[in-house]
């Protein structure tokens, strides 16, 4: 990787290690004979109206306070590198930025007459009259590629721009009727937290009012807008490509003895592709690595013979994510034994689906589901009791063969609305707009003596994200094969 320092310190110096030319003739040689850029004004772009009202309905929600949203900062993995950078799932739904943000980015909702009026601080391309441009890893041209003017972000989002260093301003006459989201920007929130302190004059301090506005911004997420829904059907349709993919190169992966890192690999690929990155880490999970819940290792072996249950979901650009599960038999045949474990958690899968409609409790659908998983495992004799004792509260014997949810929202966040709540998370009644997972399984630990052998060592799970419509509901991801003779024609296809 390239190397550089900065007479303009950039917050992690190298010039220990730095050839870059500092000198007055060297900078003013670079900064000379450049064309000129002509000035672009685009279109807003289609998320700015949406954004604008989820703006208007939070400022609804906390008048009279200024509301400050960071972006967040770049996270570093090691030393001088960074991760590849995402901005706070809050500030990306309220702007309308998405993986074009810029790094250290924030909104501020100032209180006025006619509710709040919204500002987007960022840091702008360095003028080559700086040596900045060439010299800063961190932001300069050369490094990073060219940075958006204000002007250009300004109409491309559809909101008030200025320079960061103005919120220095904003910072400075913060008071007690600031609100911040807390777990965006450590640096922003320090600064804000120290100045309520002064403001307040007290030593305590008091966090309820951000704790408030994390949870309504979490709970503006609950009913998805109709520019968030088409995003999630792009994001489920990107991600079936995905899984088309992988069974194309079912027998590399087979070959290979880490088959598992191929098929994240193949995955990963397609995302980089279609969208901005996977929306969370891919699980490959080939044998009895399936009862491993969130198994992110992949780093195993993919057998003929096996089952391989892959839980993966592509984030678009916008940052709206699917999140999509599907097990396969890797020689393209389910065993008996593993048909009949998969077609059960397709029937509590199609049991849960089959209720849901507006008017339901979300906690419904999984309960909806545990009815199959708790009368299947107590049919095959693994109970210690009846299905229906096994449901009381008290008891829930069948859990030991899945202990997760049925569903979780889904949306610009694999688990979105986390901040909700109860009321109208779990206990909550879906409203046509809702968009979840359907998710149940059955995992049999290579161990689990209470299970015959012959079961021991499988893992199933099949999961689909599913629209609320006004009169029902819509299973988004139907289209990639359920039942267990689609899967096998699919991996007969793909073969």
């Amino acid at each position: 990787m390239a190397d550089s320092t900065q007479s303009t310190p950039a917050p992690r110096a190298t010039s220990n290690r730095s050839t870059t030319p500092v000198s007055s003739s060297f900078t003013n040689y670079i900064s000379s004979q450049w064309a000129d850029r002509p000035a672009e004004t685009p279109a807003p772009r289609e998320q700015s109206a949406f954004a604008a009202e989820r703006r208007a309905r939070i400022s609804a929600l906390h008048p009279g306070k200024r509301l400050v949203i960071p972006a967040g900062a770049a996270k570093v993995r090691s030393n001088d590198c960074d991760y590849p950078y995402r901005a706070h799932s809050a500030f990306a739904h309220l702007t309308g930025w998405g993986s074009d943000s810029v790094a250290g980015s924030v909104l501020v909702m100032e209180p006025s007459a006619a509710g709040h009026t919204a500002t987007l601080y960022f840091r702008e391309a360095a003028g080559r009259d700086t040596n900045e441009f060439y010299a800063n890893s961190d932001v300069g041209e050369f490094w990073t590629g060219p940075r958006p003017s204000l002007a250009h972000v300004s109409a491309d989002l559809g909101l008030a721009t200025a320079g960061l260093p103005l919120l220095s301003a904003v910072l400075d006459s913060v008071d007690a009727a600031t609100l911040v989201v807390r777990d965006a920007d450590r640096d922003v929130t320090d600064q804000i937290d120290g100045r309520r302190l002064l403001a307040a004059d007290s030593e305590s301090l008091e966090t309820d009012g951000d704790t408030e506005l994390a949870r309504d911004l979490s709970e503006l997420r609950l009913v998805k807008d109709a520019f968030e829904i088409a995003e999630m059907r792009a994001a489920v349709a990107a991600t079936q490509l995905g899984f088309d993919d992988v069974i194309a190169d079912l027998p590399q992966v087979i070959a290979h003895n880490r088959g598992e890192r191929l098929v994240e690999g193949t995955f990963n690929r397609r995302a980089r592709a279609e969208g901005n990155t996977v929306g969370y880490d891919t699980i490959a999970a080939s044998g009895p690595h399936a009862c491993v819940l969130h198994w992110t290792r992949n780093d195993g072996a993919v057998v003929p013979g096996d089952l391989i249950l892959i839980d993966a979901g592509i984030e678009l650009d916008s940052y709206y994510t699917a999140d999509i599960t599907r097990t396969l038999p890797v020689n393209g045949t389910f065993t008996e034994v593993q048909r009949r474990i998969y077609d059960a958690v397709l029937e509590a899968a199609d049991a849960a689906f089959a209720i849901v409609k507006p008017g339901l409790t979300f906690r419904d659908i999984h309960a909806e589901a545990m009815k199959v998983i708790a009368a299947k495992t107590a049919e095959w004799g693994l109970l210690p009791v009846s299905a229906e004792v096994s449901l009381e509260p008290d008891n829930q014997f069948h859990r030991r063969y899945m202990v997760h949810g049925t569903s979780h929202h889904l949306g610009i966040d694999v688990h979105d609305c986390a901040a909700a709540r109860r009321e109208l998370y779990l206990d909550g009644v879906l409203e046509a707009g809702m968009v979840f997972t359907i998710e149940p399984g059955l995992y049999f630990q290579p161990d689990d003596l209470s299970v015959p052998e012959e079961y021991r060592g499988i893992g199933v799970r099949i999961e689909d994200d599913i629209l609320v419509t006004e009169s029902g509901a819509e299973n988004l991801s139907v289209g990639i094969p359920r039942t267990a003779d689609d899967v096998e024609a699919w991996l007969r296809g793909g073969a």
